[in-house]
């Protein structure tokens, strides 16, 4: 018969917005892109991409591996 896992409360921090809360996790550290602090879903306005879409990423990423 197996055991479950040992949980333990970890801070949550969010990238954008910089709020952190407590959750329990088997994890030892969690960080997240977006909460619902920040989320547009959520808050109901638009926010800016800082990082770009996908394809701004891609060509990024493609330029640093040639460079």
């Amino acid at each position: 018969m197996t055991q479950h896992p040992d949980t333990h409360l970890v801070e949550v921090a969010c990238a954008t917005c910089g709020r952190t809360h407590l959750v329990r996790s088997t994890a030892v550290s969690l960080a997240v892109e977006v909460c619902s602090n920040c989320h547009p879903a959520y808050t109901g306005t638009h926010r800016a991409t800082t990082r770009g879409d996908r394809v701004e990423r891609f060509n990024r990423r493609r330029a640093l591996a040639t460079a």
